[in-house]
């Protein structure tokens, strides 16, 4: 048969050196699910149960690999959507292609069913390019443009084919002639230096800091190894954005851990300290939580010229890639004689673990959420990837899971959107089926998204070459991220008919997917749980029955929060809970080794 627009559009994909598309069909996209088929699986379809996910795996296929992650989706309410994990994409800089079905040409501005205006619907999330297919000769240049676009800027590009185009016969060579594009394959990422001069400056801002900080995030995961030098020679402690947790791993003793209210107090108080700020590969927006402005000195490394000097106002902005630029700076850099500074941080990290280890064997009724995370890290197979999620467990995850080198992790950062563990969680499974994946969320991501993750899970599992994806769920009742910024930013006590959540046995909802499940709700059972969870032949959920009123604190109170807090206790509904939780942590964030346990009676949802 001749081929049709939809199988040049997927050969041309194929050309690009995309293998695998997320998505979800309709009568929009008839065509190309067709033709996709006729791909003879050279082109993996991953059907997922809603087109949000399809976005979202898209995204952290984009993530996980360095890959174009494509999605597509129906026209109307499909494309629709997708708009959630585009955006995450988006706001994350992440190469996305989203490919969309629309109504046929002929009804286009009748009030067709279906019928929406997606060129102006994609027109944010997707600026750096969207356009909407008329004839055949279009495809080639417009999958070239979209495709390299997407390599090149990091950014989320569209692409709107209407239903009776993509049964058309394909024009793969437009006619040579006036008003046509003749368009070409291939993108190489250019590798972009400072030049020496430039160099050569801000290594004289650092040389002359006595106290340097770094801070480093997503635009930094690749270079590891130049990071640790340059921390090294400068005698710096360094910090992580959270989507660069995995840049450094967390057993050096001078990486301070994540920062910002998710952070750590080391990394607090390097920041508050230090007369030197480096910065490399960030966008964190937190600038309560950054030097004081003129307090420190700064140096900024980032591939983007747009997120230079906006954050801090920075001395010296450097526009390269994060691993040639540190590599071509660190011969201008000179060791630090005096290692007070490093010795100080070294000495606020080490006490800072204890303190972590403290609060995570203080009793909770029934189970502390820290502990679970605790008893987590040191069992993280090696060159696991980890997904997380946005909630209060992000708190956890954040400060108490040790990153080691050769694991991979990430969440929705820019956007922190709910229900993005389980989605990303799978693409990373696709995308690497040799390596355990972890993905982390609430109950109330599990809800939303996650559930309907785990039947995607039981339909492709076995296709994997290891089956350990793991879910870890924290069951604590409670949009429990939302009830603690309404008491200690708002000064609101909890309010039920928002936060409380339905009681779900998640682990038994897993079962009956053919799943493993496991069911924890006492302090003793969480070391064993994660060992039976990593030694199973199957992806397994593990429910945490946990208690909702132990306080993620940040790492620095303000005046402000504490009143908000104080004041939200008048009137607060669990109010006996969540103070004996609030002052068990304080005691042993400043005694220790202090830990209390108990054996109350809890729900047995086993």
């Amino acid at each position: 048969m001749a081929k049709t627009v939809s199988d040049f559009l997927w050969q041309r994909l194929q050309d690009w050196g995309v293998r695998r598309v997320f998505g979800y069909p309709g009568d929009g996209i008839n065509g190309l699910i067709g033709a996709l088929d006729r791909t003879e699986g050279a082109i993996d379809f991953v059907q997922v149960r809603h087109e949000e996910m399809a976005a979202f795996m898209a995204c952290a296929h984009a993530k996980y690999t360095g890959e174009v992650g494509v999605c597509l989706a129906t026209s109307g309410p499909g494309a629709i959507h997708l708009l959630n994990g585009l955006y995450d994409a988006r706001l994350d800089h992440m190469p996305v292609l989203a490919i969309v079905g629309q109504q046929a040409r002929a009804a286009l501005g009748g009030h067709y069913q279906q019928e929406v205006d997606l060129h102006t619907l994609f027109k944010d999330v997707a600026g750096a390019f969207v356009q909407q297919a008329s004839v055949p000769e279009q495809i080639r240049h417009l999958l070239d443009r979209a495709m390299r676009i997407a390599m090149a800027e990091r950014r989320v590009t569209c692409i709107i084919l209407p239903n009776d185009l993509q049964e058309l016969n394909a024009v793969e060579t437009p006619p040579r002639r006036h008003g046509t594009v003749h368009s070409g394959i291939g993108y190489e990422r250019p590798l972009v230096i400072p030049t020496q001069e430039q160099l050569r400056r801000a290594a004289d801002v650092l040389n002359a800091g006595s106290k340097v900080a770094m801070l480093v995030g997503a635009g930094a995961l690749r270079a590891r190894d130049e990071i640790i030098a340059v921390a090294e020679r400068l005698g710096t402690g360094v910090a992580k954005a959270l989507l660069g947790k995995a840049a450094v791993p967390d057993d050096l003793p001078f990486v301070t851990g994540s920062i910002g209210l998710l952070g750590t107090r080391p990394s607090y108080e390097m920041m508050a300290e230090c007369d030197t700020l480096l910065m490399v590969g960030s966008g964190f927006p937190y600038s309560e939580f950054l030097p004081k402005e003129g307090q420190a000195r700064g140096v900024q490394i980032d591939i983007d010229p747009a997120m230079l000097s906006l954050r801090y106002p920075m001395e010296i902005n450097l526009v390269g890639d994060s691993r040639a630029t540190l590599e071509a700076l660190l011969p201008l850099l000179r060791p630090k004689a005096d290692r007070s500074w490093r010795e100080r941080i070294e000495g606020n990290v080490a006490e800072w673990w204890k303190v972590l280890e403290s609060r995570a064997m203080n009793e909770a009724e029934p189970l502390n959420p820290q502990r679970v995370f605790w008893e987590l890290s040191p069992r993280l197979p090696d060159h696991c990837i980890i997904a997380g999620d946005s909630g209060s467990h992000t708190n956890w995850y954040a400060r108490d899971v040790k990153i080691r080198r050769g694991m991979m992790a990430s969440l929705s950062g820019g956007l922190a959107t709910m229900g993005s563990s389980v989605p990303y969680a799978i693409a990373a499974k696709f995308a690497h089926p040799d390596r355990p994946v972890v993905a982390v969320c609430g109950d109330g991501a599990m809800q939303m998204n996650g559930m309907n993750g785990l039947i995607t899970v039981s339909k492709y599992w076995q296709r994997w070459s290891d089956p350990r994806l793991v879910v870890l769920v924290l069951n604590n009742r409670d949009l429990n991220q939302v009830t603690w910024e309404q008491r200690a930013m708002a000064g609101d006590p909890k309010f039920l008919g928002s936060q409380s959540l339905p009681d779900i046995p998640y682990h038994r909802y897993a079962e009956m997917l053919g799943l493993k499940g496991i069911f924890v709700n006492h302090p003793d059972q969480v070391g064993p749980a994660w060992d039976e969870a990593f030694a199973s032949d199957r992806p397994t959920l593990v429910e945490f029955y946990t208690d909702p009123n132990v306080p993620p604190l940040p790492p620095h109170i303000t005046l402000s929060q504490a009143r908000a807090l104080f004041s939200s206790m008048f009137g607060e509904p669990e109010l006996g809970s969540v103070l004996k939780n609030t002052a068990r942590e304080i005691a042993a964030s400043v005694l220790p080794g202090r830990s209390a346990r108990t054996e109350k009676e809890t729900p047995d949802h086993g």
